[in-house]
């Protein structure tokens, strides 16, 4: 069983965060980051469009890609427990200036998702409103707004009510999809499916003529139903024991995602059919999950998934507020405006002045975006891939140097597993590609507004006379994040 630890650091000063979450509301975070419900409701459609039947094997290789990426993660958090995440990660294994750096490129991430997943409960609430004819016509901008709202009662509050809620909204859209899936394979089995649609290996077949190449660009839809997975790693300084809980959380949110996301398109994929009208269906469905839930069963079960893909929604705007602010508590303390936002209210334990900083942002974007005329669904697209591009960066970094800290400095972990973050750049460096090549208007833009982002980070911590000495010493001193002794003080989840 895991023990609180009572050194001198676990006992946070005033203005400092809380050390007080279980296992449980630790990986909460994660798993509500990435929205398993949101990513089936969306992510299944354009890899259907590319490899066809195969739909599943893409998310198998996804799934597979992104463990290789959580390797690092579970590794060093083993040694470290910061609220900056890759801040600290990064920050330690390849120096401060890398750290912020990378700190920075998470931060723009989590206000992307902020902005991203908030839309995107106001774009399952359009379509649950219409279906239900409740409040028909409404914009999906007031959804968003009204959604904001709550995310501030539950972040400015306690954070294991947060969590909490965190766990309950996800489990409640997780629940309707299973019941779905369940009705579906029922149906399938008996023969009863709407359009005699069986259920068939052909599944993890590819059509003749798919190359790898193709299927490899399919699992970049996949790959990016993860993004997230790490957020657990941002209550470093509020997990009771988190060089235990924090691994594991990460570890068993991707796993746990991973084995639901394959199940659920695989269902899905058998529900449309295997055959070229029904790879067809599947690919040009705006809403696949609402679509077999109507044909399946009826509206009352379309209605019922679009609400638990917008109470998804809803939980993963929460959990990327959170996380978000804890990063830029984590990075303000070592700079002028540390008094400001370096701080957590001493009521409730919150990072409140870093949630005013990130919430603010996400609701301007929200309300910019709406009066520049952007509708419902690319409102949460447009973010969410601009947040992805920087996320991607600081995956890659905290990788590289996990290969230094891990293999290079001292042999704190088997030689042979180089193996995992050295695949993991590759697959990472691949995502990152296929999201910035030949990509249409605007998305082709996106990568020019991340890369003035990361640059405003780059500048700031070298033109801030003393910063990053500043947070070497910082670092050097906190225990979980000073380099001396930390071998033997890892825990394995």
């Amino acid at each position: 069983m895991a023990t609180t630890r009572t050194d001198p650091v676990h006992e946070q000063p005033s203005g400092g965060l809380r050390r007080e979450l279980k296992f449980w509301e630790t990986i909460a975070i994660s798993i509500a980051i990435m929205a398993p419900t949101a990513a089936m409701a969306l992510n299944g459609t354009a890899p259907a469009g590319l490899i066809g039947r195969a739909v599943p094997l893409a998310f198998i290789f996804a799934t597979i890609g992104v463990l290789l990426v959580a390797y690092a993660f579970i590794r060093l958090s083993r040694y470290f427990s910061h609220a900056g995440s890759v801040y600290a990660f990064s920050g330690v294994t390849l120096g401060p200036r890398a750290g912020f750096f990378a700190g920075w490129a998470l931060l723009g991430t989590y206000v992307c998702f902020c902005v991203a997943s908030t839309a995107e409960a106001g774009t399952f609430g359009i379509a649950f409103f219409q279906e239900a004819n409740i409040i028909p016509g409404i914009d999906y901008v007031w959804i968003a707004l009204v959604a904001a709202a709550l995310i501030a009662v539950l972040a400015y509050g306690d954070i294991r009510i947060a969590t909490r809620s965190l766990l309950g909204l996800e489990g409640i859209s997780v629940t309707l999809i299973v019941i779905l899936m369940i009705v579906i394979v029922v149906k399938l089995i008996a023969g009863t499916a709407p359009g005699n649609q069986s259920i068939t290996a052909d599944a993890f077949k590819l059509p003749p003529g798919t190359t790898f190449s193709v299927v490899a660009s399919a699992s970049v839809f996949g790959f990016l139903s993860f993004g997230g997975f790490e957020g657990a790693a941002s209550l470093g300084e509020e997990s009771d024991n988190p060089r235990s809980e924090i691994p594991r959380a990460i570890r068993n949110a991707v796993l746990g995602c991973g084995i639901f996301y394959i199940i659920c398109i695989t269902v899905q994929t058998w529900g449309f059919g295997t055959d070229a009208a029904g790879v067809k269906a599947f690919s040009t469905s705006g809403a696949p999950l609402g679509d077999l839930a109507r044909s399946y069963v009826g509206q009352g079960m379309s209605e019922a998934i679009d609400l638990g893909a917008m109470i998804s929604a809803f939980a993963s705007g929460l959990a990327a507020t959170a996380a978000g602010a804890r990063i830029l508590f984590a990075l303000s303390r070592d700079t002028v405006v540390g008094s400001a936002l370096g701080r957590a209210s001493t009521r409730t334990g919150a990072p409140a002045g870093a949630l005013t900083v990130v919430l603010g942002t996400g609701v301007a974007v929200i309300v910019i975006q709406r009066l520049a005329g952007v509708n419902a669904v690319n409102a949460f697209f447009y973010p969410g891939t601009i947040g992805i591009l920087s996320l991607l960066v600081a995956y890659a970094l905290t990788n590289i140097g996990a290969i230094r800290y891990l293999f290079i400095k001292a042999r704190r972990a088997p030689l042979w597993e180089i193996v995992f973050p050295i695949l993991a750049i590759i697959v990472v460096g691949y995502t990152l590609y296929k999201n910035v090549h030949g990509v249409p208007f605007p998305y082709n833009r996106f990568p020019f507004y991340v890369a003035a982002w990361l640059v405003v980070g780059l500048l700031i911590v070298l033109l801030w006379p003393g910063l990053s000495a500043r947070i070497g010493a910082t670092m050097a001193r906190q225990e979980g994040i000073s380099e001396e002794g930390e071998a033997a003080s890892a825990a394995s989840p």
